[in-house]
């Protein structure tokens, strides 16, 4: 046969993620992410406390953070940046919700930590649908690790790299975000 026959073709239309969607991966920040954590959290007493919140607690929790991300297929990038978003949004309010009301931290203290969960599980998120993940959240954590242990150190320089690390992660975030394909299918 001189003509060759042309391959099948089959056309998968992109999903977008309903309201219901969205509600499921913000309360995944709570109903997944906070139990995944609290779990690890059970082993922290077998090291000091500065090495569980400034290295284990960051590994950990941006981990769990975008956990429910690995079980979606047939996403756009940029959903996939949104759903870690919203997981990483979830999960900062419950954090939020757990310092302020138990451990009677002021409440405008926490609120950059809201902004933080959701930019750091957006950066991992974004590694997800890049189907490189790894460095993604390498980076993520390594800002939570960063972010943690200015939170914990008494220096001059505490609350500055805070500020820096915080504007860090939302730039980031924000980049990848519109870095992001709304029309490429991640499979």
């Amino acid at each position: 046969m001189d003509n060759p026959q042309e391959p099948s073709q089959c056309v998968v239309p992109i999903h977008k993620p309903s309201f219901k969607e969205y509600a499921f991966f913000f309360s995944s920040g709570v109903l997944v992410s906070i139990p995944f954590t609290l779990f690890f959290a059970n082993f922290y007493d077998f090291f000091p406390e500065a090495l569980t919140i400034v290295v284990f607690a960051p590994f950990i929790e941006e981990l769990a953070k975008v956990f429910p991300l690995f079980y979606r297929h047939g996403e756009t990038e940029r959903s996939y940046i949104i759903l870690g978003l919203l997981i990483g949004l979830g999960f900062g309010i419950s954090e939020f919700v757990l310092y302020v009301a138990v451990f009677n931290v002021p409440f405008y203290a926490r609120i950059p930590g809201i902004v933080f969960h959701a930019s750091s599980a957006a950066i991992t998120a974004y590694g997800i649908a890049k189907k490189k993940p790894l460095p993604y959240y390498l980076i993520a954590a390594s800002l939570h690790l960063g972010n943690n242990y200015f939170a914990v150190s008494n220096s001059f320089f505490s609350l500055f790299g805070q500020v820096l690390i915080l504007i860090t992660v939302y730039l980031l975030a924000y980049r990848y975000y519109q870095a992001a394909s709304k029309d490429k299918m991640v499979v």
